[in-house]
């Protein structure tokens, strides 16, 4: 049972739905968490981007890509858990669940009385995992966070960039994306230890906690040597030619690194060998990383000629690490990933049929796959409470008339004009 918002937690769940779980999302139509701000705002612009073909249609929230995409092969109900009915009926819900996810803060899900000690009452083998930014206690312990507050308090935002130029955040929600990760591995072992014990669990995890590990070298460096670790660009600490190369065309380019000086000799064979590779600054690998500005400069003189696809094919023949950089549409015709037919495609009944990314990782004997497209907003509301709890028409009646339940988010009815024009986005 899934209670997360936005993406970690989704992430986290989407993971186990394609391996085959069946995941329920739980939703409530005052704060849904699917793009209900954004219906009225002008299409195109930079939420429209987010619509197929820009549209928002007539319902956003079941249009809303990043919502979709995050929260495929997954069911959907809606549920007011500020109310008292809407308690109960998760209570019934949790007696016939193997895990409930959550990522709010740590006082909401005790405020609801749905905290782990009474979800444990209701059934002693529930496994439940809570999301948060910065743990269940502590000081921070109700900050409320995104995945770049969680990149910048670990320190993954001042090791992003080029020296004395601030820090930038990565390009996407990669705390988010670690977090869920690591709530995927923890539910599993949970799972693993009640199989074995037959007993529950209840799994803290800290986003910020889920993210410092990767800044770990960075940790024992400043731990054994004192020293603090400042950006670097696209450079390496021992690697020297490595970093991001202009190839030919507009915005173009070429990543290469290269860790030897066996390496390097492959590298200037496919460069056909000039002259200035025999130059003493570039003779060893010490050399070449305190000679960088010159050797990088030489080095697009030659990559600049040439397409990054080419280039990439040529070093890689050769045994140089090197990779086209891509944008997003020419990742989708990469033809490594196409033969392989990673992106499968999907059919969405309010959002159409489109590509998708397809699953992380393959399984000879019990491959994943998507089998549903991400549900509309309480799609399965009838099939939840009605098949599985055996609930009757007059109890779902009641739970709609009292607002449990809901048909569409109430964010739909808002009026957003006084947020202004939202800026067109370029094709």
């Amino acid at each position: 049972m899934d209670l997360s918002q936005v993406f970690a937690g989704p992430y986290a769940t989407k993971l186990l739905a394609d391996m085959g779980a069946e995941i329920i999302r739980v939703e409530c139509a005052a704060r849904s968490g699917r793009g209900g701000m954004l219906p009225r705002m002008k299409p195109g612009g930079i939420f429209g981007s987010s619509f197929p073909d820009g549209d928002t249609g007539e319902r956003s929230y079941n249009r809303f890509a990043y919502y979709n995409e995050v929260n495929r092969n997954k069911y959907a109900i809606t549920l007011d858990l500020t109310k008292p009915l809407g308690v109960a009926v998760l209570k019934r819900l949790v007696k016939i669940s193997d895990v409930v996810v959550e990522n709010f803060t740590p006082r909401v899900m005790g405020n609801f009385g749905l905290d782990y000690p009474i979800l444990k009452g209701v059934n002693p083998q529930i496994i439940m995992i809570s999301m948060s930014g910065y743990g269940q206690d502590g000081p921070y312990r109700d900050y409320v966070t995104y995945g770049e507050g969680i990149e910048a308090m670990v320190g993954l935002s001042k090791l992003t960039g080029y020296p004395h130029r601030g820090p930038l955040k990565p390009g996407v929600a990669y705390a988010d994306a670690t977090s869920g990760l690591h709530a995927a591995f923890a539910i599993l072992a949970a799972l693993r230890y009640r199989r074995l014990t037959g007993k529950g669990n209840y799994i803290d995890l800290s986003m910020r906690e889920a993210v410092t590990p990767l800044v770990g070298e960075f940790i024992m460096d400043y731990v054994t040597n004192g020293r603090v670790a400042m950006p670097m660009g696209n450079r390496h600490p021992s690697m020297a030619p490595h970093g991001c190369y202009r190839s030919r065309g507009e915005d173009s380019w070429l990543v290469i690194a290269i860790s030897s000086d066996e390496e390097w000799r492959s590298f200037c064979h496919v460069m056909g060998d000039p002259p200035w590779t025999e130059d003493e600054r570039f003779a060893d690998t010490l050399s070449r990383w305190q000679n960088q500005e010159e050797l990088d400069q030489l080095i697009e003189d030659w990559t600049s000629q040439y397409d990054h696809y080419e280039l990439m094919n040529r070093l890689q023949q050769a045994g140089v690490k090197a990779g086209a950089v891509l944008d997003v549409a020419e990742l989708m015709e990469d033809p490594h990933l196409r033969e392989r037919g990673f992106f499968e495609r999907l059919s969405h009944p309010e959002a159409g049929t489109h590509l998708y990314p397809g699953l992380s990782w393959r399984m000879a004997v019990t491959p994943g796959r998507l089998r549903l497209p991400a549900p509309c907003f309480g799609e399965h509301n009838q099939y939840v409470f009605g098949e599985l709890l055996g609930m009757s028409e007059e109890e779902l009646l009641r739970m709609a008339e009292e607002g449990v339940t809901a048909s569409e988010p109430l964010l739909w009815e808002e009026d957003f004009s006084s947020l202004g024009e939202v800026p067109e986005m370029e094709a």
